[in-house]
């Protein structure tokens, strides 16, 4: 270890200490899916296959760039899939699986795992908007924002024709199933998704900047299910879920995590 790397651990250590912050966060992972759970795989951490570095100086061994790699846990694709829109000839357009009788889906399990949004949901009335389920569900006992994003730092040959909605909320207050939001920019080109490609990235925030996040698989716990029944789908009878933030920290238990054993 470098000075500087030493330095820089030893000052967060010590402002840790003296705010009495936590520089480990346990985060329990698990999926809430009626069917074919097995599909879901576990995330796992952040790796690059790359050669061994020739300089001190290379990149590999950057700190900063060490660290903002093992920070994030890559959410691997369940399925194959490739998935393109049709226009009618009144001009709307229809979103078909582009593989036909070929597809490894039925179209019963793709109604089930996704949805197009109405138009007047749209952030742009050219860029359709789809959201495929995604029900990992993250829940922690210590203050700690979960974020969700795309792929970034993985090489696509070919490039998804549009944007993977973000997500940022309190991972231990509002425990909830996540999805997989994607905004379509061209529709004359399809999107292919791979089952085992890298999905999505989860990173958290944490109080304590210098902290990292130890991930277990979590127990579906009594106590879990009736708070996260308390939460789920709100969205669907009130606007503005952030405000009832502070109602869901009100009735939630002191402890949700519970890793799960074997």
């Amino acid at each position: 270890m470098s000075w500087d790397e030493y330095f820089a651990e030893e000052q967060d250590g010590r402002a840790a200490a003296q705010s009495g912050k936590k520089r480990t966060i346990t985060v329990g992972w698990t999926v809430r899916a009626q069917k074919a759970s097995v599909i879901w795989a576990p995330p796992q951490p952040f790796s690059r296959n790359d050669p061994k570095p020739v300089s001190s100086k290379s990149v590999q061994v950057c700190p900063a760039a060490v660290d903002f790699d093992r920070r994030h846990y890559v959410v691997p694709c369940p399925v194959d899939l490739t998935l393109k829109f049709d226009r009618q000839p009144n001009g709307q357009l229809t979103l078909v699986d582009a593989d036909g009788e070929k597809s490894g889906m039925r179209q019963t399990g793709l109604r089930e795992m996704m949805i197009l949004h109405p138009q007047h949901e749209w952030r742009n009335p050219e860029r359709p908007l789809i959201q495929i389920i995604a029900p990992y569900v993250f829940v922690t006992d210590d203050p700690c924002y979960i974020v969700q994003t795309p792929p970034y730092l993985h090489y696509f040959p070919t490039p998804r024709p549009g944007l993977q909605m973000g997500g940022r909320f309190p991972a231990h207050i509002w425990p909830r199933p996540l999805s997989w939001g994607f905004e379509w920019y061209d529709v004359t080109k399809p999107l292919i998704l791979k089952r085992g490609e890298p999905w999505f990235y989860i990173s958290f925030e944490t109080e304590n900047p210098s902290a990292h996040v130890r991930l277990v698989e979590q127990e579906m716990t009594p106590e879990l299910e009736k708070y996260m029944q308390s939460i789920v789908d709100v969205s669907n009878y009130v606007n503005k879920t952030y405000s009832l933030f502070s109602e869901a920290q009100r009735m939630r238990p002191a402890t949700l995590v519970k890793a799960k054993k074997g």
